[in-house]
């Protein structure tokens, strides 16, 4: 079930639930037959027949191995009861994440987890028409930061030697205030404590002098430290898959997963292989941060 390539994708929008959530958190602790689970429902305020919550909320659970039912009774798989132990401080997760979707917005999550990215880097892993839609979900829910300019001019030095220019006071000034990587003329204004008007000014000057040069930088998009707590949670999420696959595999002596797994296992007289990604686990790539 793991190894589907659809499958993260349904065990994400399974859990943005809820309802669902407060079953697997009850069915972690004990066995319940559907009535019971009424009762224990309606006393976290949740009023519906059993037959709602058979086939809205504990179908759907069982579908993505969450849940086990015998002989009219349910409780959560070992697999369920790690899993509602990661969700468990994320009740609200519904309020922040699209429930039913393709997923491109934890996409997005996992990959801003490691450093800020443009634009043009999210192309490379959410379809185009979709990034609008996806950046303006997660920054109405807090998730991420946007910059508001569309693009940051930089300016940085060239290469010309500068003892042979001569340099008014606060030309060298402004001058020797530009770092190797660069800086914004906001950001020269205020490490010089000079007007941006005369900052400006400044800069025209140096680059006549062919001292200075300017750069379009992109504007990048970031975590909030929600968005990273929530970032952190599809990362734990996919770790569990990854063991839980790797158990699967050794249970049922799946050599096609096991020679995945065991890919960086050195292998005498052979040429060393390219490093082998995991079995496809597609929705989320996340890499650990550095």
């Amino acid at each position: 079930m793991i190894g589907s390539p659809s499958y993260i994708k349904n065990l994400l929008n399974t859990i943005k639930n809820r309802r669902r959530l407060a079953i697997l958190n009850i069915i972690s602790n004990e066995v319940l037959s559907l009535s019971e689970l009424q009762q224990k429902l309606k006393k976290c305020g949740y009023q519906h027949s059993q037959q709602t919550i058979l086939n809205e909320y504990i179908t759907p659970l069982i579908g993505v191995g969450l849940v086990k039912e015998n002989r009219n009774k349910y409780h959560a798989t070992t697999f369920g009861s790690r899993v509602n132990e990661l969700i468990e401080p994320f009740k609200d997760i519904e309020d922040v994440l699209p429930p039913h979707s393709e997923c491109y917005e934890e996409i997005t999550l996992s990959i801003l987890l490691n450093e800020p990215k443009t634009y043009e880097a999210l192309e490379e892993v959410v379809p185009i028409k979709n990034i609008p839609r996806v950046l303006n979900r997660l920054k109405k829910a807090g998730l991420i930061e946007v910059p508001p300019e569309k693009d940051y001019i930089f300016y940085f030095r060239t290469r010309r030697d500068s003892n042979k220019v001569e340099f008014s006071p606060t030309e060298r000034k402004v001058y020797q205030n530009i770092p190797e990587k660069g800086i914004s003329a906001r950001k020269l204004a205020e490490r010089t404590n000079i007007s941006l008007r005369r900052t400006y000014k400044y800069l025209k000057r140096l680059k006549k002098k062919k001292l200075v040069f300017t750069r379009k930088k992109p504007k990048s998009y970031a975590l909030t430290l929600e968005g990273i707590r929530i970032a952190i949670l599809l990362q734990n999420i996919r770790e569990l898959l990854i063991e839980a696959l790797a158990a699967g595999a050794l249970l049922t002596k799946d050599e096609s997963v096991l020679k995945l797994l065991m890919s960086d296992t050195p292998h005498p007289r052979r040429r060393k292989k390219k490093k082998k990604e995991l079995p496809s686990l597609p929705i989320i790539r996340i890499i650990s941060p550095k």
